[in-house]
């Protein structure tokens, strides 16, 4: 660390860096209204279009299709460009996509615009990671990782509380144009107000201090060949394979599930969804919170972390039995904390790459470890569309759900059983 950042003793540590997690937690904000909105329709749209099971779930495995390939490119975009203008440009793609649906007129039509939507929310995560990797230390990234992975959550609140109201007065489209529009104010503020901290001129000598007292990362550049090679990268990528593809369905097929279930339509949806994505928020921060404040109190990284995780995977096994529930709101508790689980357990996950390398590859570990947690997922969307044309019940889907999280903790563990700094 440069001797000319250490603060005076009596020089208070500034907070400016939370500055830069509310900008990355509103464009969660605004990824998931954009992400949801589908889902939230997809009753409607299926009923008006004529869909199968089968349509949408090849809906959205073409959106997985290019977020996975994306993702990977982005990591390495974010390594190469940094997260300002990587995420700048990665967020107004998908916000353009996502206004793009309102001109959709059949399947194809909203596939095209899914995977232009996907190309773009692809660079979200590996921008907002790599920004956390710069502003934060090691002891704060999760902490930090997971308030703004918190505002996944509050978009998928927001989107029950906006999108219907737009739908039913003005019709399906404009649900797409007004949230899209409306998520545009996000991209200017992020191009002035974000800069690397050593280049931010209103950051403090004490805050700087506080930001680098991690040992200095190599300046070497390290490719996907050698990354490819490092168990912590396989750790890290099948985690993801395993747990990704869950969120999604929550995501994706919830409101559907609901329906089904429940009898619950476009104006009953609001109430149970919101509920379960507010226990999604405390199960986000507090995954984060959990892991970063054992670290304080002395606990190694790999104890903290993995402690965090194993909590989070046991909270998630209830939801196997989530089809059995005697009514909505029992579901919903068991669902949401099945979602709060895998919020706190991401949040823990998604800091191994900022924990173990440096920070020239964390964005490419996150590109590759992403474009897995997609590939999952596209499996798991044609099992699910499989299961519900065939079956017609969630049950095998929330087995697979309730199971993944001890099993992805245990791919974890023995690929990385110490959570040491990578040798390069």
């Amino acid at each position: 660390m440069d001797v000319s950042a250490a603060p005076a003793p009596s020089e208070k540590i500034g907070r400016y860096r939370w500055v830069i997690v509310s900008l990355l937690f509103a464009a969660m904000v605004i990824n998931y209204v954009d992400r949801q909105t589908i889902g939230l329709l997809k009753p409607n749209l299926s009923k008006e279009f004529g869909w199968s099971e089968g349509d949408y779930a090849d809906l959205v495995f073409y959106f997985q299709l290019s977020y996975a390939i994306a993702y990977l490119a982005w990591g390495k975009i974010m390594d190469k460009i940094g997260a300002r203008w990587g995420f700048g440009i990665a967020f107004a793609i998908w916000q353009i996509a996502h206004i793009a649906h309102a001109g959709a007129r059949g399947l194809s039509g909203f596939i095209f615009a899914r995977m232009g939507l996907g190309v773009g929310e692809a660079g979200g995560f590996p921008g907002g990671i790599k920004a956390v990797a710069e502003w934060f230390p090691k002891k704060e990234r999760a902490f930090a990782t997971g308030i703004f992975n918190a505002g996944t959550n509050i978009g998928a609140i927001v989107t029950p509380l906006v999108v219907p109201g737009i739908t039913l007065a003005f019709g399906w489209q404009m649900a797409f144009i007004v949230t899209g529009v409306a998520g545009l104010i996000w991209l200017p503020i992020w191009l002035l107000v974000y800069r690397r901290p050593r280049e931010h001129k209103k950051l403090g000598a004490a805050e700087l201090a506080h930001i680098e007292q991690d040992p200095a990362d190599p300046v070497e550049k390290i490719g996907w060949a050698k990354l490819l090679t490092k168990r912590e990268t396989w750790a890290y990528s099948l985690g993801k394979f395993l747990i990704d593809p869950i969120w999604w369905m929550f995501l994706f097929w919830l409101p559907d599930f609901l329906g089904k279930r429940y009898g619950l339509d476009l104006k009953t949806f609001g109430p149970p969804l919101i509920a379960i994505y507010l226990l999604s928020d405390v199960g986000s921060v507090g995954g984060g919170w959990l892991s970063s404040n054992l670290m304080k109190r002395g606990w190694s990284i790999n104890a903290a972390r993995k402690t965090t995780m194993l909590v989070c995977a046991l909270l998630a096994v209830p939801v196997m039995f989530a089809s059995f529930a005697s009514n909505v709101w029992l579901a919903v508790l068991i669902i949401g904390v099945a979602t709060a689980a895998h919020q706190g357990f991401s949040a823990n996950l998604y800091t191994l790459p900022s924990d173990v390398f440096p920070r020239g590859a964390v964005g490419s570990v996150v590109g590759i470890g992403g474009m897995l947690g997609a590939l999952g997922g596209m499996v798991f969307s044609k099992y699910i569309g499989k299961v519900l044309e065939d079956i017609g019940t969630y049950t095998p889907i929330f087995v697979v759900a309730g199971t993944a999280y001890l099993a992805a903790l245990l791919v974890v563990h023995l690929l990385t059983p110490k959570m040491e700094p990578v040798k390069i």
